[in-house]
């Protein structure tokens, strides 16, 4: 009877840790499709945005508003003195003038990127659609280099 009750114990134990490691494979799989999602999306926003360079200003315009608002809220608590306050919003919107500044497709390109270097496998719809992207994305980028006369190298694009 003894034997009888170890292999059961055996048994219910080798279940367990059966379905646990499925169940970790199956969050990892999940996991790693919402990431490539991700990525993806962000891809194509940064697409869209170098269609449309004022949806991407209004944007940083809005985070730039925000910012100021509470700098301006902790100089009213006296948290921040006023050469602080100026310094702050200054910086602040020297930031904001870089990022809106910065190539949009520089930024597409690098988000498909990551959804297929580092998000694959498994080989999700999200995946296939940025490889899918990544060519085009790279070609337009590499017009915008050319325009701008910026000098590049192939290699700096892996």
């Amino acid at each position: 009877m003894k034997g009888m009750q170890k292999k059961g114990l055996f048994f219910h134990w080798g279940l367990i840790f059966f379905f646990s490691a499925v169940a970790v494979y199956a969050m990892a799989y999940v996991d790693l499709i919402f990431r490539a999602r991700a990525a993806y999306l962000e891809g194509e926003k940064y697409l869209d945005w170098n269609e449309h360079p004022e949806l991407k200003r209004d944007y940083y315009e809005r985070i730039f508003a925000q910012r100021k608002k509470r700098i301006e809220a902790d100089f009213k608590s006296g948290r921040l003195t006023q050469a602080e306050e100026v310094q702050k919003i200054e910086l602040a919107r020297f930031r904001e003038k870089e990022r809106v500044s910065e190539s949009s497709l520089k930024y597409a390109y690098i988000w498909f990127q990551t959804a297929v270097k580092l998000f694959s496998p498994p080989e999700s719809r999200w995946v296939k659609l940025s490889r899918q992207e990544m060519p085009k994305t790279l070609s337009l980028w590499k017009k915008e280099l050319d325009a701008r006369h910026i000098p590049y190298q192939d290699y700096m694009f892996e």
